[in-house]
């Protein structure tokens, strides 16, 4: 009983703050003794509403101990502008891109006179008709009996080494001359 009592109490008095982020989450840490093991232990006090989804990858880094040192504002700033370019470039990359479907579409439109859609024509020609499917289907057996007629043929003697077990030798194989 008194074990739980001081891992209560040290809970609260040995914990270590370590940053606050955006959403105003507080992280923490302690050292805690385990079977004479010393270790580390994170973790965070959500503001309000307990949101896991509030935490930023940093922090969430930091508190599964894939990063030594937490996060500093400093850093929190710069990833967040880098974040924020980041979209800006999308939006812009999507918008161009957008575009130029809107122009190709309506060159489309006005050079055939048709909707763009799938080109079945070319499609269907890839497989092969009815008459055309017996011709394929007879030059694949032909093709199946000469690798049978391949593989029942025997070999010719090699100056390889075949098998192991019982006549393996170690160094006794020489390369072929």
């Amino acid at each position: 009983m008194s074990k739980l009592f001081s891992r209560i109490a040290g809970f609260f008095s040995n914990r270590t703050f370590v940053g606050v982020d955006r959403a105003g989450n507080r992280y923490f840490t302690r050292k805690e003794e385990i079977d004479g093991i010393l270790k580390e232990k994170r973790w965070v006090e959500f503001k309000g509403e307990q949101d896991p989804t509030s935490i930023s990858v940093e922090w969430i880094c930091w508190l599964n101990g894939q990063r030594k040192i937490a996060p500093t504002p400093e850093e929190m700033m710069e990833l967040e502008a880098r974040r924020e370019r980041v979209r800006l470039n999308v939006a812009l990359l999507k918008k161009e891109e957008e575009e130029r479907k809107a122009r190709e579409g309506s060159k489309k439109a006005v050079n055939s006179g048709k909707v763009g859609g799938p080109d079945l024509k070319s499609f269907i020609r890839q497989f092969p008709s009815a008459s055309e499917g017996h011709k394929v289907e007879r030059e694949s057996d032909e093709r199946l009996k000469e690798t049978r007629e391949e593989k029942e043929k025997p070999f010719a003697e090699s100056s390889e080494p075949t098998g192991s077990g019982a006549s393996y030798k170690p160094g006794t194989w020489q390369p072929p001359s």
